[in-house]
């Protein structure tokens, strides 16, 4: 899961969502950073820890092309961002400029965030980051952008082609899958370490 789908996976298990988001730029033990960030932490690395394991998310990786099997698990995490901002509706009372505009809110508000999530933050908003997921030129210019700040940008060659050539395989997979990964954000939300809380 990227952006869009960690903030709102926090939204929907009615946890705090700069925290979540963090989860992308918090290394190490959860312990070590601030107490107002743990259990976005821990929640953010309980989605990444089922998505990779998953079943449907196993196969769909298996589905790219050899050349493009180190990128695909990235490439994954952000055609479900685009299926989640495409089918929004489906999934979220407030429409997505009204989220996007709550979680722009709560990511500048937040405190002790991590720095190379902090130094993000305005960008995000001025580009409307969580809004462009929602075309095709948007998804395909975040896998242009994710590409060019990897050591190896070659392993995203002819990445654009290939998701779209996977649309509906890809479609079907994140329906399958984020109803699941929506109800176990709410569960492990209740299953918390103590020491996270």
């Amino acid at each position: 899961m990227n952006f869009l789908a960690h903030l709102h996976l926090a939204d929907n298990s009615k946890t705090d969502l700069a925290a979540n988001l963090a989860g992308d730029f918090a290394k190490g033990n959860i312990a070590d950073h601030p107490k107002s960030l743990q259990q976005g932490i821990w929640l953010h690395r309980q989605i990444d820890s089922l998505t990779d394991s998953h079943e449907l998310t196993k196969e769909l990786k298996a589905a790219f092309p050899k050349t493009l099997q180190r990128a695909a698990p990235i490439l994954i995490d952000l055609a479900f961002d685009h299926m989640l901002a495409k089918y929004w509706e489906e999934y979220h009372h407030l429409s997505l400029p009204a989220f996007a505009q709550q979680a722009y809110q709560a990511l500048s508000s937040a405190e002790e965030l991590p720095v190379k999530l902090d130094e993000i933050i305005i960008r995000m908003e001025q580009e409307n980051w969580l809004i462009a997921y929602e075309s095709r030129e948007g998804l395909n210019q975040t896998i242009k952008a994710v590409s060019r700040r990897v050591s190896k940008p070659e392993i995203f060659d002819g990445a654009i082609d290939t998701v779209k050539r996977m649309d509906t395989e890809i479609e079907i997979a994140f329906r399958t899958f984020y109803p699941q990964l929506m109800a176990y954000s709410r569960i492990w939300t209740r299953q918390t370490p103590p020491e996270f809380l």
